[in-house]
């Protein structure tokens, strides 16, 4: 039995119809040369074999009293996990294009887990076109956040295309993070220790976390202040109530096109990133004539996990900035994102490690207030949107030989914020993931378009020699060519 950490259960308790709690990813394969055509069907065959289910997949959810979820909720181990339901095989529609597996994962996505079972589900979607296949993957987010559930997934891959018989996902196990301890050295004494410790830490951290709050006081009543604190963007079409049904989007770039636009810029890859998500949020706003004066805010989830940490659950910080949405130009534009992160930056820096959950909680806790007492969409927002970026592999992976091309996160929405952006990169590709309320955003495919044209919009402004460059995905190699238009549900 493990009770579940403050953080991690913050996510149990907004839990809704309207408001899953959980995360996916979205992972496309192209199928290994010659292979048979049961290779799908025997993939799923082997992968719902009996196997040992390792932590975290075979956890589930364990309450004392009517409200446990609320209050102690607890980890126990599921000894008989009933993997026909957990894995699912799915197949795409003719043609089995963009449009289609959109449509897929997008309804897949907006199914509430089993709160009965462990909360997790693996679908495999076989059908794309130009022989590719898809895995969708979704956990809560009590139980994972991006960078744990990347790392996790990386563990099953193979940087070898000749790799058989490989292990399922749900029988890799996180490696222990180096915090973490044995069995042998949880002796009262050290349980006696760490309490000391941890006492130490709020004793000193009191000031520091104070100080912190009181910058944020006086960011709020300073508009010249470039720090922005939470509650000071306008209130606009993204933030009103959510539903259950969910669209999901996606757009692939070229990793080092963005990262030579951002040297020429003088901005980092995030900077790069949020200026693409301004831009497309505010064209689509313009275009329904609900631009507000003010700047839209972006809410932006910082790791705060060791590099050799390996463990699940949530290790996040929050940091939010302007995304300079009120600027026409571009150059305005990408210069109010800049000076809006670099003080954010140094805002969290200032921090030491050992306070930044408190931080997160006491920066975080107003906005799921809101959630928790129904208030959420009904009230000014913390911030206007989610935009993550999360670091993925490197180097090209490989599972039972079909080679991955891609990997796009799916993430999670709530009352006051209809959509969320992440980012993740892979093999020299920066993969895009819009996740959004189907009835706030019935057009939402446009913000995909939308990032490809301010990319070359940007680039223009920043090389006006230069030919333009097309601004669609970056294609896989694969038989035939790829459509350039996003992935998309409608």
């Amino acid at each position: 039995m493990k009770r579940v950490n403050t953080l991690d259960a913050a996510w149990l308790a907004v839990e809704s119809d309207d408001t899953p709690m959980h995360v996916g990813t979205l992972q496309i394969f192209s199928l290994p040369e010659n292979a048979p055509e049961t290779f799908l069907r025997d993939t799923v065959a082997r992968m719902k074999s009996d196997c040992e289910v390792a932590p975290p997949w075979s956890q589930k959810l364990a309450y004392t009293g009517a409200l446990g979820r609320l209050v102690a909720p607890y980890w126990i181990t599921d000894r008989h996990i009933d993997l026909d339901y957990h894995v699912r095989h799915s197949a795409l529609p003719k043609p089995g294009g963009e449009r289609e597996l959109g449509v897929l994962v997008s309804r897949l996505h907006s199914h509430p887990l089993d709160f009965s079972r462990p909360l997790w589900e693996c679908h495999i979607i076989e059908g794309l076109e130009n022989n590719r296949f898809g895995l969708y993957t979704k956990m809560h987010h009590s139980m994972i956040d991006g960078i744990s559930g990347v790392r996790l997934m990386q563990r099953v891959l193979s940087k070898s295309p000749d790799d058989t018989n490989m292990r399922v996902p749900w029988a890799v196990r996180p490696e222990r993070g180096r915090r973490q301890t044995s069995d042998r050295t949880a002796t009262l004494n050290w349980a006696f220790n760490e309490a000391l410790e941890a006492l130490k830490i709020q004793v000193d951290s009191t000031p520091k976390l104070i100080g912190a709050l009181g910058r944020l006081v006086h960011a709020a009543r300073h508009s010249d202040d470039r720090l922005t604190p939470p509650f000071v963007g306008p209130s606009s079409l993204l933030n009103g109530r959510v539903t259950g049904q969910r669209r999901f989007a996606t757009q692939q770039y070229d990793l080092e096109r963005l990262k030579t636009l951002a040297k020429q810029a003088d901005a980092s890859l995030n900077d790069i990133v949020l200026y693409l998500c301004g831009t497309a949020m505010r064209r689509f706003l313009l275009e329904q004539a609900v631009l507000p004066d003010q700047p839209l805010t972006a809410g932006i989830p910082v790791n705060i996990r060791p590099a050799d940490d390996e463990g699940t659950g949530t290790a996040i910080s929050f940091m939010i900035a302007s995304l300079g949405t009120n600027e026409a130009d571009p150059g305005d534009r990408l210069a109010a994102i800049k000076a809006s992160t670099a003080s954010a930056k140094a805002h969290l820096q200032s921090l030491p490690r050992a306070v930044l959950n408190q931080y997160t909680m006491l920066l975080m806790s107003p906005y799921i207030l809101q959630l928790m007492t129904g208030l959420g969409g009904r009230m000014r927002p913390a911030f206007n949107i989610t935009i993550s970026n999360v670091p993925g592999p490197e180097q090209p992976l490989y599972y039972e030989g079909a080679k991955l091309e891609a990997m796009y996160p799916v993430s999670l929405i709530a009352h006051g914020g209809a959509l969320n952006i992440t980012c993740l990169s892979y093999a020299g590709s920066l993969n895009f993931g819009f996740t959004g309320c189907r009835d706030t955003l019935p057009s939402m495919q446009k913000l995909a378009v939308y990032t490809g044209e301010a990319l070359e919009e940007l680039e223009q402004s920043i090389n006006p020699a230069t030919p333009g460059k097309r601004a669609s995905r970056r294609k896989p190699a694969t038989k035939r060519t790829r459509k350039s238009s996003a992935g998309v549900s409608k």
